[in-house]
């Protein structure tokens, strides 16, 4: 089921576990993700972790994720 943006805005990501691809170099400027209740994700720029991350449904991380993997981004 999928949260509201409210609800996953007002989740607390201070014990969250964030994770960047294997395919990101040394120069620490990548996106990390970390995962949140129901399939959605947290999403923050590497260069800067204190800032408020991006915060995406299960279904808007599906189509995202979609389209990157057909090309469409």
């Amino acid at each position: 089921m999928n949260q509201s943006k409210a609800e996953l805005y007002a989740y607390d990501l201070s014990d969250a576990t964030w994770r960047k691809s294997s395919a990101s170099g040394a120069e620490n400027n990548c996106v990390e993700i970390a995962d949140l209740p129901g399939g959605a994700k947290a999403v923050r720029d590497s260069k800067n972790p204190d800032r408020d991350p991006l915060r995406f449904t299960s279904s808007e991380w599906a189509a995202f994720r979609g389209g990157v993997l057909t090309g469409e981004l």
